[in-house]
């Protein structure tokens, strides 16, 4: 008992340490466990023999894996995404199997161990490039697009792999297979005749099918009436242990079991449930897997084979890209984008290591070539957050270099210009036009300024962060400029910029959140919007009306609250120093504090209907803007009147 607790303490231990450093390092949680297991077994040699056993238990956590990647794939997600995921997905496996194979087998490989490992690094890392790719931004890109497509069809094909690779088993292996006794495991199937196996088989697949269809609401219903978290945690875990047994007792793979219940259980008024009961036990089983895989890891090999290792993982990671960068100039994607997909899933993944498991224990792949394989697969995955420095330093910026598209001529001068033209500034435009004002409309993205030209609305594509094309707009001449666009540092150049230039040009920003409005407003705006200001009002307003209140009454209280909110802000970004958080500077947290207060007590007198010596009017802008002016003209007279007032100029 107590060598149990001490390992399973070292493993959760290893864990705890070393994935959050990863993940803080940009390497991923998987990288994060693999490290764990190479520094408490190879490095300091505190787990031995006993990862094979552990390793077993662990594997079941890709059974779970399966079954909730199953309950991601409704039907109709399948469908729509059928063009990429059978088209791109299905060539970029076919084709990474058919080299990699071919390869290996003119190095001399037998040919059923050159599919093996042409199937082991034929998918990428799941973990590894969602998270990066959902880390920087890049994942609603086309190249990021096709890149989540291709590994979904590859979390799909590792299906069919796992049951067809053990066809391949070869004679000589099997007495040194590690799954050996796997292998001779009765089943209930063991001497019947081919065809009523057959029939047998299909009628588990089919019960699988339409039990999850028919018998799990009213399963489902009974548990959740219980009220019993627990209930429900062990009927998740009996279900797939269950169906992961059931396949077993036919012979089939307990992942593809798991699988096609996923996916019946897809459309399921239960599916969120069942994931965030199943997700946790599903992490922990596959963390333990990886840190085992880390702690098996023959670096003894890898130091006596290091330059071929080594090569074997940058041939593997070269190849794959060549095939993916074929396909997606295939699939017509841009230049940059088919760089971000070729990069991005060039390495190997953690299905790998599973696949290497399974054709080691099946007798396909020698265990010694399996050795190999865990360390490439391994090495190439830490090489992944290298490529992405070197798309995102190297890459991007020269792509973005050489197809700058030069800013459009601007041949008009009209009384507002408008810095963005996306979801916030169309409407703002489209109001303006729709009383008759005229604007300037300048945006930065090629493909809304071409798509809103041809609808209509006349815009104008650069970059309003270059002085000389808001000069061009008629800057110097305008009435109003409005800040539409999404980037926050952007937008506070723009106004420190104009504002010094033109301090009369009132100006109205777009604000991100309370943060960027004390930034624009010590810029120099003069009206600040926030993004969701108005629209979390409205939603307080509706809320109202549906706890009761009447809906005059909700409107006037909303627009009180609103006023009274306008006023904190205003207040506290006087008192704002940057640099600062919000919660950072006592001065401002005593100010939003009392007004805070200050506005309870009046909406409470409101909703007594009393009287509140406060009323709501403008934010203040006007305000500001005439004392700005009035300042402005003191300025300039002063700076006449001592002109006229100084002698003349004469020579001594």
């Amino acid at each position: 008992m107590n060598s149990l607790l001490s390992i399973a303490f070292v493993y959760l231990f290893s864990a705890v340490v070393a994935v959050p450093i990863s993940k803080r390092l940009g390497l991923g949680s998987v990288l994060g466990y693999l490290i764990a297991g190479i520094i408490i077994g190879p490095v300091l040699g505190l787990v031995g023999s006993e990862t094979h056993e552990i390793q077993e238990v662990a594997e079941f956590g890709v059974v779970m894996m399966l079954f909730l990647v199953g309950m991601e794939l409704e039907p109709a997600t399948l469908w729509r995404l059928r063009n990429k995921l059978l088209g791109l997905g299905g060539l970029q496996i076919l084709g990474t199997v058919a080299v990699m194979a071919g390869l290996g087998m003119a190095f001399g490989m037998p040919w059923q161990v050159a599919v093996a490992a042409g199937c082991v690094v034929a998918s990428s890392s799941t973990a590894i490039v969602l998270q990066t790719l959902g880390e920087k931004g890049l994942l609603g890109c086309p190249g990021g697009q096709s890149a989540f497509s291709v590994l979904l069809f590859q979390d799909i094909a590792v299906i069919p792999m796992l049951a067809l690779l053990p066809l391949l088993a070869m004679p000589e292996l099997a007495g040194h297979a590690g799954g050996g006794e796997a292998e001779t495991t009765a089943t209930l199937l063991d001497g019947l005749s081919s065809w009523l196996k057959t029939l047998i088989i299909l009628g588990v697949v089919g019960g699988i099918v339409v039990g999850g269809h028919y018998l799990s609401r009213p399963v489902f219903r009974y548990i959740a009436e219980s009220r019993l978290r627990e209930v429900y945690t062990a009927f998740a875990l009996m279900l797939v242990v269950g169906i992961a047994a059931l396949m077993n007792l036919v012979g089939l793979s307990p992942a593809l079991g798991a699988f096609l219940a996923g996916v019946v259980l897809a459309d399921s008024e239960y599916r969120h449930a069942l994931e965030s009961t199943l997700d946790p036990f599903k992490g922990l089983l596959l963390g333990l897997f990886f840190i085992t895989v880390g702690a098996g890891m023959n670096f003894g090999l890898l130091a006596s084979e290091f330059f071929t290792i080594l090569g074997m993982t940058v041939g593997v990671m070269v190849v794959k890209a060549a095939v993916l960068y074929a396909l997606g100039k295939a699939f017509r994607l841009k230049r940059l984008d088919n760089q971000l997909f070729s990069l991005s899933l060039s390495q190997a993944g953690e299905f790998g290591f599973v696949l290497i498991s399974f054709v080691v224990q099946h007798a396909v792949m020698p265990s010694a070539m399996g050795e190999r394989l865990m360390l490439v697969v391994a090495l190439s995955m830490l090489l992944t957050p290298t490529l992405f420095i070197v798309y995102e330093k190297l890459l991007a910026p020269r792509a973005a270099t050489s197809d700058t598209r030069e800013a459009d001529s601007i041949e008009e001068e009209n009384p507002v210009i408008i810095a963005g033209h996306g979801r916030f500034g169309q409407m703002v435009s489209s109001l303006l036009l729709a009383c008759g004002h005229r604007s300037t409309v300048i945006d930065y993205d090629a493909e809304t300024v071409d798509g809103m030209t041809r609808y209509g609305m006349k815009t104008y594509y650069g970059d309003a962060t270059i002085p000389a094309l808001l000069e061009t707009a008629g800057i110097a001449r305008a009435r109003l400029l409005i800040l539409a666009i999404d980037g926050r540092e952007q937008a506070v150049q723009i106004v420190e910029y104009v504002h010094r230039l033109y301090p009369d040009l009132p100006i109205i920003s777009r604000a991100y959140d309370r943060l960027h409005v004390y930034e624009l407003h010590r810029a120099g705006s003069i009206a600040l919007i926030r993004e969701l200001f108005d629209s979390s009002i409205r939603c307080g307003q509706t809320a109202l009306e549906f706890l009761g209140m009447d809906a005059g009454q909700a409107e006037r209280m909303a627009s009180f609250y609103a006023a009274r909110d306008r006023r904190s802000v205003r207040l506290m970004a006087e008192a704002w120093q940057p640099g600062q958080g919000r919660f950072s500077n006592p001065e401002m947290a005593k100010i939003g504090q009392d007004d805070d207060a200050e506005t309870q007590a009046m909406m409470a007198a409101l909703m007594r209907g009393e009287a509140v010596d406060w009323q709501p009017g403008e934010e203040g802008w006007r305000e500001r803007l005439a004392a700005r002016r009035t300042a402005q003209r003191r300025s300039t007279d002063k700076a006449g009147s001592a002109e006229r007032t100084q002698p003349p100029n004469t020579r001594p």
